[in-house]
């Protein structure tokens, strides 16, 4: 059986189809859940984790790295560091917001100890700082690299001209470029990405690696007009319940997911792993039960005539 693991961009990382995120962990979910979340992911031949140095500061009684932390626990307990393809983020942090140079050097240093390894294999600059130069952002990275700290670069969360900018200074003068880009992208969020943003990373070999790739939950289909689900993210998800598109959309997955004998969640990730530039969308499990329709995108094969009936079911107007 072939390999489904996949090159991210230009890079020589080779990752698995689906990203795990790692927002959930020191969050919804503890860390004997994440442990278990982890090893079922793993268990499936999964390799690449998506954290952040910010995840999860926003719950009361945290203070940011409480995922690295979780991760890095993990990675030691089972002895498989050279195994999985860490990336994680720098500039969201309240104590490390920016990306000056220091602040990307500082961010690095603190992620690395959380995560008990001497390298991250893919480092993103987490929100763009438009008052920082790309020269500065360019040259503090590459630093990074250099030193073997960091394996490859990224970005999330920039504009087409600024990460345009970024790359052609790293060409000009010889240093390491953006291999991969983080953008919001699903099946009821396209216009952010479609347009200049993909043709950048289109024209530049550049691997998207989408977040929120099944919309906050709302893509695994729990989330229907008039019911109620608990969860703390059912505020943004059940409110694509009531727009025309998401309705939809819902409509076009429970037909596709029918005729294969899959969850909604898996057709609608591996409608976004078909599309252009995309390398391996992002999505969370809080619990093990959730893990299997999330790792099943990369053995599910959808036709063209499903991937068009998907893509027109996405260009409904909201409404």
């Amino acid at each position: 059986m072939s390999s489904p693991l996949r090159p991210l961009g230009t890079s020589d990382l080779n990752v698995f189809p689906l990203a795990l995120g790692g927002n959930v962990f020191g969050w919804s979910a503890d860390e004997e859940r994440s442990f278990a979340v982890l090893d079922a992911y793993a268990a499936a031949g999964g390799n690449f984790l998506d954290t952040a140095d910010v995840y999860s500061e926003w719950v009361e009684g945290n203070e940011g790295g409480e995922s690295e932390t979780i991760i890095g626990r993990w990675m030691a307990a089972r002895g498989n560091r050279s195994d999985i393809v860490v990336a994680t983020k720098v500039g969201h942090h309240s104590r490390l917001k920016g990306l000056a140079a220091t602040t990307i050097k500082a961010g690095a240093e603190e992620s690395l100890r959380r995560l008990g390894t001497d390298h991250i294999d893919l480092y993103y600059t987490h929100f763009d700082d438009e008052s920082v130069p790309v020269e500065e952002i360019v040259t503090a990275l590459d630093q990074l690299v250099k030193d073997g700290k960091v394996r490859a670069v990224a970005a999330s969360n920039i504009s087409a001209e600024r990460l345009r900018a970024s790359l052609d200074f790293a060409e000009a003068e010889g240093l390491t470029r953006y291999v991969a880009l983080q953008p919001e992208y699903n099946l009821v969020a396209r216009e952010k990405y479609e347009g200049p943003l993909l043709d950048t990373a289109a024209e530049t070999g550049l691997a998207a690696v989408p977040y929120y790739g099944l919309a906050a939950g709302f893509l695994t289909g729990k989330y229907r007009p008039g019911r109620t689900v608990e969860s703390v993210r059912a505020r943004g998800a059940s409110a694509h319940a009531e727009t025309a598109r998401g309705r939809a959309v819902l409509a076009a997955l429970d037909e596709v997911a029918e005729a294969h004998g899959a969850e909604p969640a898996t057709v609608a990730l591996a409608w976004l792993a078909s599309r252009p530039t995309v390398t391996a969308p992002i999505a969370s499990a809080r619990t093990v039960e959730q893990v299997p329709a999330l790792v099943a995108v990369a053995g599910l094969k959808l036709t063209d005539a499903e991937l068009a009936r998907l893509t027109a079911a996405s260009e409904t107007p909201e409404g």
